[in-house]
């Protein structure tokens, strides 16, 4: 049994997207178009970084974690370290100013630095441009309905919930985006995504937040007094 019929078997999975030329064919097309002369491009930019990166802080310049992939197998993500190096058991949230976060790392951070390392993972197949953000594999012993489905596609370096809100949703609510993405995926809606991650990366994920009733699937513009729901990290 492969990979995808024997999640689906796993969790009686019964929902899925049906196939179209972009979501089968032309969206891993677009990924190597893309990301393959992006990444020759940034090489020497990714090279500065890892000489800051060591100048900072004792430790590796790559952050390597495993993640869930499409259909719950786990790959290893690539990520400039942005933390003193130490293990670390608990998964909370990092949020902008955690005393763990070094100088150089702080800065990766704001402005999603960190993460051009993950152009390896999708030229690798690994990855996306866009898609659901990759998690930790613990993560699936909590998933709703929502969760399942967000596994039905690549992860992506960007994504639905990424570009409304992120870490200042709480979990459900990024499971809807994901889900959403993955009932939703064509190339119009990845290139709004495109598009509207370089307004979060410029302006900061806060006010892009749309935090949504789950239950009613109705969505809602952030209030002043509207936090972040912190749980595990993604």
């Amino acid at each position: 049994m492969d990979v995808r019929n024997n999640y689906l078997q796993q969790y009686s999975i019964t929902k899925t997207p049906g196939w179209s030329p972009y979501r089968n064919l032309g969206k891993r097309l677009v990924d190597l178009a893309v990301s393959v002369p992006l990444l020759l491009l940034a090489s020497p930019a990714m090279l500065l970084l890892a000489l800051l990166i060591k100048l900072d802080s004792r430790g590796p310049v790559l952050f390597v974690q495993e993640r869930l992939g499409r259909y719950g197998a786990t790959f290893p993500t690539f990520k400039f370290r942005t933390m003193t190096d130490r293990k670390r058991t608990s998964h909370t949230e990092v949020l902008p100013g955690h005393s763990e976060v070094t100088r150089v790392g702080n800065w990766l951070r704001r402005f999603k630095l960190d993460e051009l390392p993950q152009l390896l993972n999708i030229v690798r197949g690994d990855m996306s441009l866009v898609g659901p953000r990759p998690a930790l594999p613990e993560h699936i012993a909590d998933y709703n309905a929502n969760g399942l489905q967000r596994l039905l596609e690549r992860p992506g370096l960007t994504g639905l919930a990424q570009v409304n809100g992120n870490i200042y949703l709480s979990w459900p609510e990024r499971w809807h985006y994901d889900a959403q993405y993955v009932t939703e995926l064509s190339a119009l809606l990845d290139l709004q995504i495109v598009i509207k991650s370089v307004g979060v990366v410029l302006y900061g994920e806060e006010k892009f937040t749309r935090h949504v009733n789950v239950e009613q699937g109705s969505e809602a513009e952030a209030t002043p007094g509207d936090g972040p729901t912190i749980q595990k990290a993604a």
